[in-house]
């Protein structure tokens, strides 16, 4: 019987570890990833979909290493079949995930202007408007209600419609085509609502190409219309940013989860003024086990010496960053929820060039979501025992389905 050569171990070579979709409930720390970290620093893996194995990198100081180092880029997976979690891989021109530089500074310019702190801040009225009168809906009709239906999934995809420049008449259709793509209902709907999204996105960038306007579309649009990036780049940098919505509904829905189901938590919480939550916010985007297993690889451009171990060019690479936001060497006690936890520089949002784009926007959602609804419903507490709570089964992004509640 011959060997699989990838599983051959060498001094500087670890064996290569399968690492399956696992169907994780609640906030469960993914136990795969809890073994690889204890493996190693640096570990190999290979995952259910694509081809051959991939280096993965646990440690906060090797994560940070790999996310800043040019010698490991984005572009070349786009042109592999590197072993994945997702079973299709589709990437669009323009995506800012996969661009390495010259290009992701040039395609981030493009849209930097409406993600910055001082557009945060003038949005901020806006979107507590939005939010208010979603909490006044719940409160009208009285509990019980699901958390993520009344407020946690329609308050991101309208925010995100503010920050896009989505028109008024076309936000349900934008809105219902969103839906669509972050559920879990089937490839076949999602890949009709992404046609149709897509669709739509080449119309508008078009329709703006003269605007002055600061948001999403009007940046794109006059961007196009300079020659500073193609109109097959507008649409894939527009199309992620549109759906962004996604991450704040399923992070603060963790959040929430763990605050009702654990009275000291919440009762922290709560003793804390609005707008003086950070600290727990921060802890909580630390802990949340916010993903599956790993997300994009990268590829290494030349040999590099990583934790002892020789990444030869042409290798894909991985970081988790949920690893490196429980390294004991970093965060003390990683294991635990700790409100008074300072420093705490998570990287929850990643690192490097490809830091999430809407960080300040997704931040500023998180705030104003967990203050109003700690705050107008003061009563608040899960109206279903903790084990009845659905969670999204099978699905990248983790977080629950719905979360019931009264008050």
């Amino acid at each position: 019987m011959t060997e699989d050569p990838a599983l051959l171990t060498t001094p500087t070579a670890p064996p290569v570890r399968d690492w399956p979709a696992l169907d994780l409930r609640g906030a469960e720390f993914d136990p795969v990833l809890a073994e690889l970290m204890r493996e190693g620093p640096l570990t190999r893996i290979r995952l259910p979909h694509g081809e051959g194995w991939a280096w993965l990198a646990t440690r906060y100081d090797d994560v940070r290493a790999v996310t800043n180092d040019p010698r490991f880029g984005r572009a070349e997976v786009t042109r592999r079949q590197v072993t994945r979690m997702a079973p299709h891989f589709k990437p669009r021109p323009g995506s800012l995930a996969f661009a390495d530089q010259p290009d992701h500074n040039r395609l981030r310019k493009a849209v930097a202007g409406a993600f910055t702190v001082a557009a945060m801040k003038r949005l901020r009225p806006r979107a507590q408007l939005v939010l208010d009168g979603l909490v006044d809906g719940v409160v009208r009709d009285g509990p019980p209600a699901d958390l993520i239906g009344r407020v946690l999934e329609p308050f991101p995809i309208t925010v995100v419609s503010e920050v896009m420049g989505v028109p008024q008449e076309d936000r349900e259709q934008v809105h219902a085509w969103t839906r669509e793509i972050i559920s879990t209902t089937g490839a076949e709907a999602a890949d009709r609502a992404k046609n149709g999204l897509y669709g739509w996105i080449t119309e508008t960038i078009r329709a703006r190409a003269g605007s002055t306007d600061e948001d999403v579309y009007a940046l794109l649009g006059a961007a196009v219309g300079r020659g500073e990036i193609s109109e097959e780049e507008a649409v894939g940098l527009a199309g992620p940013l549109q759906i962004g919505g996604e991450a704040v509904t399923h992070n603060c829905g963790q959040m929430l989860f763990l605050m009702l189901t654990d009275p000291e938590l919440l009762r922290a919480t709560r003793a804390l003024e609005p707008g003086a939550r950070g600290p727990v916010l921060d802890e909580l985007l630390r802990y949340i086990p916010h993903r599956s297993s790993v997300g994009l690889a990268r590829i290494a451009r030349e040999d590099v010496e990583l934790a002892g171990h020789r990444i030869a060019a042409g290798e894909p690479v991985y970081v988790s960053y949920l690893a490196a936001n429980r390294d004991p060497g970093v965060f003390p006690d990683p294991d635990r929820i700790d409100v008074e936890r300072d420093p705490n520089p998570h990287l929850a949002f990643g690192n490097g060039p490809h830091h999430c784009t809407g960080a300040v926007l997704a931040r500023m959602q998180t705030e104003l979501l967990v203050d109003t609804l700690l705050d107008r419903l003061p009563g608040l507490r899960l109206a279903v025992p903790a084990d009845e709570v659905e969670w999204r089964r099978r699905t990248m992004i983790r977080g629950p389905r719905n979360l019931p509640v009264t008050w």
